[in-house]
């Protein structure tokens, strides 16, 4: 995405590690009350708002539906869901978004709100995304979790991409799904036609930011192992 939702309509990463716990303390803190959990992979995690009433905690495999507002260390805003006045949905844990949202998204209420600043590790490296993200950017994503649901079975996007069955990628299948996707969401909603123009015409820089991304060993292709996207443990 150029953030972290784009990511989901633009492809990727996998299922991630877990969030520390909040101690039981700060359940009872009044709500207005901000915390703080630093985590080993560098990601911060700030619960600014937190009910007082939670009955059903995110886990990995729940379908999220969230409003989000991205910034970079500058504070200069590059996406947010209230802009658009649509939130976000996706499905936790199986590398929809990024490595940050798939670990700092866990364990967490409806109604919460909170902070996560995402090391470039953790969110699009040192290639970036796009225009929008530079290589090397820390992240800042204000977040409020709008309702959870159970998630269907995971979809097996490696599976869908590769075509000729020989368990990698190419750079052919990647642009061929890319332009599948990008047409069937320009039929879905016509009203985002202007956006999916703008992605076709930098369809040929997307594939290579994949493949700047996925293609660990450099041979061209991008492997089962390799893919950081939805997929399944079996080929």
């Amino acid at each position: 995405m150029a953030s972290c939702p784009s990511k989901s309509a633009s492809a990727a990463a996998s299922s991630r590690f877990a969030l520390l716990l909040l101690c039981a303390v700060f359940a009872v803190l009044a709500n207005s009350v901000a915390t703080a959990d630093q985590l080993p992979s560098g990601l911060k995690v700030d619960t600014v708002y937190k009910p007082e009433i939670c009955e059903v905690r995110s886990k990995k495999g729940d379908q999220l539906t969230m409003h989000y507002t991205g910034t970079l260390q500058d504070g200069t805003k590059f996406d947010s869901s209230l802009d658009r006045q649509q939130p976000f949905t996706f499905q936790l844990g199986v590398g929809q978004v990024i490595k940050g949202w798939d670990q700092g998204l866990l364990d967490m209420c409806v109604g919460e709100k909170r902070k996560l600043v995402i090391p470039p590790e953790l969110g699009y490296g040192d290639t970036g995304a796009g225009n929008v993200i530079p290589g090397g950017a820390t992240l800042t994503f204000d977040v409020e979790l709008i309702h959870i649901s159970d998630s269907p079975p995971t979809a097996n996007v490696f599976k869908e991409i590769d075509a000729n069955d020989d368990k990698q990628l190419s750079r052919e299948e990647v642009s061929e799904y890319l332009k599948k996707q990008m047409i069937e969401a320009e039929q879905g909603s016509p009203g985002e036609s202007e956006e999916v123009k703008k992605m076709l015409a930098d369809h040929d820089k997307l594939v290579e930011e994949i493949f700047q991304h996925e293609d660990k060993d450099r041979n061209g292709f991008i492997s089962h192992e390799e893919f950081s996207g939805p997929k399944h443990d079996e080929l």
